[in-house]
C-alpha cells in the first residue's frame, strides 16, 4: 500500500513540473518580420556641357579647316554641328554633333576644372562600323520664296554709337541721364525731342538717318543694311 501511494506522490509531482514549464516566455515567437530597408536612390551621371567660349573656339577651328562657314557666334547652330559631325569622322570620334570631353581634347580645346572632374564616355570613339556610315545632314532651310526679296536684319545702333548721341543730347538740354551707351527710357524720350527738332520721323530709336543727322559715323555692315533695306523697300513699292 505504501508502494503504491510513493508511486502516486511521484506522478503527481512529475506532472506539477511539466505544466510550470509551459509559461507564456517558452510560446513561439509570432512577432512579423521587419520591413526590408529602401535601397538608397542612384545619383545620376553628371551631364558634360561646353560653354559658350569653347563653342567659339571650334567654330573658328573649324572655319580654319573650311569646314564651317557661319559666325562664331558661341552658339551650336544646325551647320555648327554638320561641321563638328565631319570633324569627328575623320578623327576617329563618333560621329555625334555635340561637344563631348573627347572631342574638345582632340581638337586641344582647354576644359573647365568642373568638366575634368567628369570622365571621357567610352562611346565617344567610333568603331569600325560607325566609320562607315555617312554623315547624315540637316535638313535644308527653305529658301526665300520667289514672292518677294528677303526682309534685311534690322538696324542698331552700337554701344559706342549710344554714348556719342548721348552726349550730343546731353549739350542739346534734352537728356539728363548718363553717357552709358544703353537706349533706356529717358534717352529714346531725348531722341524723340531731337528727331522732332530736327524734321525726323519720330521713332524714339537711333536709327541711320538719326545717327548721320548727329553726324556719327555709320559702320560699314550698317551701311550694308542701310543700302539693303533701301533695295528692299523699292522691290516693295513695284510690287
Amino acid at each position: 500500500m505504501k508502494r503504491l501511494l510513493y508511486l502516486f506522490l511521484t506522478l503527481a509531482l512529475f506532472s506539477i513540473a511539466s505544466i510550470a514549464q509551459r509559461s507564456p516566455d517558452r510560446e513561439p515567437n509570432t512577432a512579423p518580420a521587419p520591413a526590408p530597408m529602401p535601397s538608397a536612390p542612384k545619383k545620376k551621371a553628371p551631364i558634360f556641357r561646353p560653354t559658350k567660349d569653347q563653342i567659339t573656339q571650334v567654330q573658328t577651328k573649324l572655319k580654319g579647316a573650311n569646314l564651317y562657314a557661319g559666325e562664331a557666334s558661341g552658339k551650336l547652330s544646325d551647320s555648327t554641328r554638320d561641321a563638328i559631325k565631319t570633324w569627328q569622322g575623320s578623327n576617329g570620334l563618333k560621329k555625334t554633333g555635340t561637344l563631348n570631353r573627347a572631342t574638345l581634347e582632340k581638337m586641344g580645346v582647354e576644359l573647365t576644372d568642373t568638366q575634368k572632374t567628369i570622365p571621357v564616355d567610352p562611346n565617344s570613339f567610333a568603331s569600325a562600323e560607325d566609320e562607315a556610315k555617312p554623315v547624315k545632314e540637316s535638313p535644308a532651310k527653305p529658301a526665300a520664296t520667289a514672292t518677294g526679296p528677303k526682309r534685311p536684319a534690322p538696324f542698331r545702333a552700337n554701344a559706342d554709337q549710344i554714348k556719342a548721341a548721348q552726349k550730343i543730347l546731353r549739350d542739346g538740354k534734352m537728356l539728363t541721364g548718363g553717357e552709358d551707351g544703353k537706349l533706356d527710357d529717358t534717352t529714346r524720350d531725348g531722341l524723340g525731342k531731337y528727331q522732332g527738332a530736327n524734321a525726323l520721323k519720330v521713332t524714339k530709336t537711333l536709327n541711320a538717318a538719326t545717327l548721320e543727322k548727329m553726324g556719327i559715323t555709320l559702320t560699314e555692315k550698317q551701311k550694308e543694311q542701310v543700302a539693303a533695306q533701301a533695295a528692299y523697300d523699292a522691290a516693295r513699292s513695284t510690287n
